[in-house]
């Protein structure tokens, strides 16, 4: 009797031993795909500002200044995606007071990542990855199409300077030309 109690919790035990790093391993996975997401955020929107709250506030129906507020706590734009996706995904919605719940359990003390964060909420970081892709995917292609109009104006900018050029060009031909036949009685 003893030896079946004994296998029995031996076998739960390796169960559990096998699922559990199984189910960390995905959390893991998905906070790190998260957080290359949140950086990706965070420098296309040092090349395109406007571009980026733009879209964060419209993938979270939120103002600016709801981004502001964010800004002043020291969170970066990825960051501020990500607590307003995970703000949206609780009960409520996006409110002050889910927001500083984020906020406060990812400053801690201790100090939480994402996977914590959500996993302490509820919430799942599936939904969240997935809004924040969607934010980064449309950045890119606004991108592209930003640097599909710099890459034409510049080169208008460039057959613009070369006809000038070649306007000057001629006023000093023609110069040299009329000098050449004054000198020529």
């Amino acid at each position: 009797m003893k030896n079946k109690k004994l296998n029995a919790l031996i076998a739960w035990l390796f169960v559990c031993g096998a699922v559990i790093p199984a189910f960390a391993l995905e959390k893991a996975g998905n906070e790190k795909e998260l957080e290359t997401s949140a950086k990706e955020l965070n420098k296309k929107y040092s090349e395109g500002q406007q571009r980026v709250t733009g879209k964060i506030m419209a993938q979270f129906s939120v103002d600016q200044g709801r981004i502001v507020s964010l800004r002043y706590r020291k969170l970066h734009y990825g960051e501020i995606a990500i607590a307003l996706g995970l703000a949206q995904d609780m009960h409520g919605g996006i409110t002050d007071e889910n927001l500083h719940k984020v906020v406060a359990l990812r400053e801690g003390p201790p100090v939480a990542g994402w996977g914590k964060v959500a996993g302490k909420l509820g919430l799942k970081l599936g939904p969240v990855l997935g809004k924040i892709n969607s934010i980064v995917a449309e950045v890119r292609k606004d991108e592209k199409g930003h640097k599909v109009k710099k890459a034409r104006k510049e080169k208008a900018a460039a057959a613009e300077k070369s006809q000038k050029a070649a306007k000057l060009e001629r006023p000093e031909q023609i110069e040299k030309e009329g000098m050449k036949s004054l000198a020529r009685p």
